[in-house]
């Protein structure tokens, strides 16, 4: 049972870069038409791939369908919080899952820094989109004329002698910030915090979420807190594999 499983699903890959006759099929898996035919019609009566008129398999609507469920059902947040926590224990300093919605960036969770002076931030409040880090992740990661779009109709306070003045600047810092993969805001929300953040990505590679661990100067340097670029970007990584479906599960003992 467990090899029919395999080639059935082996059939999928397969499908996907184009539709497949049946001797391709069995040449593919390395066995013959009649028990590759019988795995194509069990796929075709689950809706999993399609026959065709000129007698070609594709991969069927069903299948497509049961991805855009799943990951419309994907909390991003449930699976990321763990990995927060953990990183919160490495670090000791505040940690932010931040999402894009509706021209808002949104943080949607938090761990508090385990430090007795710490920032004000709270779940569900929008960013300083302008210039903060997890902000930039996510708004770099926009097709070039939404970004441009979303930049030119923002308004560019100046929080801090460090904040982005306008459109120019602030896409010149989204293509620096695309083409690194991470993110910093030293001083321009609060002359006094400084933050470094990394993004989450899907299955397909797009910027879905990212986080960021922040903490004031008193607690640590600018310098310090960059050291911790390296442990941030592999947290995201983990939650960007476990989120899109990368990381392998280990058999329960």
């Amino acid at each position: 049972m467990s090899q029919s499983v395999d080639r059935a699903l082996s059939i999928l890959p397969l499908l996907a870069q184009g539709p497949a006759g049946l001797r391709e099929v069995a040449d593919h898996l390395g066995v013959h038409k009649t028990t590759a035919l019988r795995l194509l019609r069990t796929l075709h009566e689950h809706g999993m791939v399609y026959r065709q008129a000129d007698q070609r398999y594709r991969l069927g609507a069903r299948l497509f369908a049961l991805a855009q469920e799943a990951m419309e059902n994907l909390d991003i947040r449930e699976i990321a919080h763990p990995h927060l926590v953990r990183l919160n224990e490495q670090c000791g300093h505040t940690v932010h899952l931040a999402v894009y919605e509706e021209g808002e960036v949104l943080y949607i969770d938090k761990v508090e820094s385990r430090n007795p002076v710490r920032m004000y931030s709270r779940i569900g409040k929008p960013v300083a989109i302008t210039v903060a880090a997890v902000a930039k992740l996510l708004l770099a990661d926009l097709p070039e004329a939404e970004r441009r779009a979303v930049a030119e109709k923002l308004d560019y306070p100046m929080y801090t002698a460090r904040s982005t003045p306008n459109a120019p600047a602030f896409l010149r810092e989204l293509e620096k910030v695309r083409e690194q993969g991470w993110a910093t805001d030293l001083g321009g929300h609060e002359e006094s915090i400084n933050c470094v953040a990394a993004p989450i990505r899907g299955a397909d590679g797009r910027v879905v979420a990212a986080m960021s661990v922040s903490a004031p100067n008193v607690v640590v340097t600018a310098d310090e807190l960059l050291t911790l670029r390296p442990l941030v970007r592999r947290t995201a990584d983990a939650i960007s594999g476990e989120y899109s479906g990368r990381t392998p599960v280990k058999d329960p003992v």
